[in-house]
């Protein structure tokens, strides 16, 4: 059976996130801290604390967002450059996502010891950010809803000023300034591997209307 790399990643991210919540050894060693990353040079922290999450709210939020745009964001490179090298090109975009996003959070954090933060947040936003720049216009539709179906780039606003506000609050261990480090990684990515992309995002915005 040929299954997708999202759904693959999909299901190992829900697996681990569900052992992780019963096994609190592997939530404390594969957790982001960046005072242990720094002090203790545990780098596997960037990569690992991308499979863990808080609830079953936050993994499936996440999850659910990186299905449903990561599998024509995969597609879309395979088209470009083959089924090996687009997955090749697919993963790097996910994986240097959650890396490249927590970057921020590291130097902001990398002396306070007690600052944890995990989640899958920067990948998917990744992946997200680039289906806009692919789709500017496709309409997502938030748990089929007709009312609630709107242009994807409308979506990208509404999830930038909503990872702001809750990056200023500040009120739980979900690294929400990932959200958006990782979109303007997104943004880069795909230019950078597809630049006609740019183009292509242009005119599909000359036909941009709400109604």
């Amino acid at each position: 059976m040929n299954i997708d790399l999202t759904t693959i990643l999909t299901i190992l991210t829900a697996g681990i996130s569900i052992w992780a919540w019963n096994n609190n050894d592997i939530m404390r060693r594969w957790i982001f801290n960046p005072y242990i990353v720094y002090h203790q040079r545990q780098y596997y922290r960037f990569i690992t604390s991308g499979f863990l999450h808080k609830d079953y709210i936050h993994l499936i939020f996440n999850m659910f967002v990186f299905w449903m745009f990561g599998r024509m964001v995969e597609y879309t490179l395979m088209g470009e450059y083959g089924i090996v090298t687009g997955r090749i090109l697919f993963a790097g975009l996910y994986l240097l996502g959650i890396i490249i996003s927590d970057l921020p959070t590291f130097f902001k954090h990398k002396d306070h010891q007690y600052y944890n933060a995990l989640g899958a947040s920067g990948g998917v936003s990744a992946v997200l950010f680039s289906y806009v720049i692919f789709y500017p216009l496709e309409k997502l539709c938030l748990y089929g809803i007709d009312l609630l179906c709107f242009p994807g780039i409308l979506w990208a606003v509404f999830y930038i000023i909503y990872s702001f506000y809750m990056g200023k609050k500040g009120a739980d261990h979900i690294n929400h300034d990932a959200h958006l480090a990782g979109g303007v990684f997104g943004i880069v990515f795909t230019l950078i591997v597809v630049p006609e992309a740019l183009p292509n995002f242009l005119s599909q915005l000359t036909n941009f209307s709400l109604f």
